[in-house]
């Protein structure tokens, strides 16, 4: 899960953030963390989700 970095410096590509939720922040940096992507990848049973969960401060919704 690498994200696209190819418009990192272009101001357009990060304008939604002026308006975005905080959770929406806190994702956009969750997902480009290579150390969350690792336990995301990992988490695959019930256990490893909420021993992510724990770790990272989320709630999942099902």
């Amino acid at each position: 899960m690498k994200p696209d970095s190819s418009q990192w410096r272009d101001p357009h590509a990060y304008a939604f953030v002026k308006c975005a939720a905080a959770d929406v922040i806190a994702w956009e940096f969750l997902r480009r963390n290579p150390d969350y992507q690792r336990d995301f990848s990992a988490s695959r049973t019930t256990k490893a989700m909420r021993e992510m969960r724990k770790r990272w401060g989320l709630q999942f919704r099902r």
